[in-house]
């Protein structure tokens, strides 16, 4: 459905950045700007975890290493 772009290091700073926001959100007491971790959060973890990023494909970026063959 949507076309590779994060390559493997990029899928783990994005899974462990997004588990970190979300985490902030939960622990942090409330503030306005509140909201602000947890959709970061969930933005990083869900393209982390789909190993596609919406961003990504508009810019023309892909941090996926080339198919040798």
């Amino acid at each position: 459905m949507f076309k590779t772009n994060v390559g493997q290091a990029d899928r783990a700073i994005r899974i462990l950045l997004g588990l970190a926001l979300i985490a902030l959100w939960y622990f942090a007491p409330g503030y306005g700007w509140r909201w602000v971790p947890l959709v970061l959060g969930l933005v990083a973890l869900v393209t982390g975890l789909m190993r596609t990023c919406p961003l990504y494909s508009l810019l023309g970026l892909n941090t996926c290493p080339l198919k040798q063959s």
